[in-house]
């Protein structure tokens, strides 16, 4: 398992509470799993709308299952943004 920061950002941020945590995790989806139990209610609502990025590279379409976590690494969690 890695050591990993997650960084809310916009309402996930608000739903969250705080900016950023510590997790530890093998894979996105395990942190995101953690990032559930901690935060049930709207932070679980909001997560079905966000994007990742995993060390600044974007997740897109891959299965978070897939997606493996380096130690020290941090996932950013992004809602969808408005404006243009």
């Amino acid at each position: 398992m890695a050591k990993v920061t997650v960084r809310y950002w916009a309402a996930a941020k608000a739903a969250a509470g705080v900016a950023e945590e510590p997790y530890e995790a093998a894979t996105l989806a395990d942190a995101l799993g953690s990032v559930r139990e901690r935060h049930p209610g709207e932070l679980t609502r909001v997560l079905l709308r966000c994007s990742f990025l995993v060390d600044g590279d974007p997740v897109g379409t891959r299965g978070h299952e897939t997606v493996r976590l380096a130690e020290g690494g941090t996932v950013e969690v992004l809602p969808p943004f408005a404006g243009g």
